[in-house]
């Protein structure tokens, strides 16, 4: 079973950056897929980015530019990279842990979750 905590949540000006963390445990970090999703007030839940077990990445259409998925395998940890936050940005973030496929990865491919951290951007 694998847990997933996630920190580096908060508030942030409109344009400013964040970089969020997640650590695993409970299974070898290094053969599965990590992602990224998000949460706002009243919506679904949405993914956001994913990295293979080969640091293959994938992005939503709505952070491509903007945000950096990234993993430290001796670390156990996965980052995620927010530059130009805008209001819209504002959700609860959540890491989640995915397959053993060596490809880029897809929303059906996570299946555990961590509690969240919440990102508020201001305007």
């Amino acid at each position: 079973q694998v847990q997933l905590v996630e920190s580096g949540g908060g508030l942030v000006q409109a344009g400013g950056s964040l970089r969020l963390a997640c650590a695993a445990s409970g299974r070898t970090f290094s053969n599965y897929a990590m992602g990224w999703f998000r949460q706002a007030p009243g919506k679904e839940r949405e993914f956001v980015a994913g990295i293979s077990r080969t640091s293959a990445s994938t992005y939503a259409d709505s952070v491509t530019g903007r945000f950096t998925i990234s993993r430290d395998n001796p670390k156990n940890t996965v980052y995620l990279q927010m530059n130009r936050l805008q209001p819209e940005d504002t959700a609860v973030y959540y890491c989640a842990s995915g397959s053993r496929s060596p490809l880029p990865p897809r929303r059906g491919d996570f299946a555990s979750w961590g509690q969240g951290t919440q990102v508020t951007v201001s305007s």
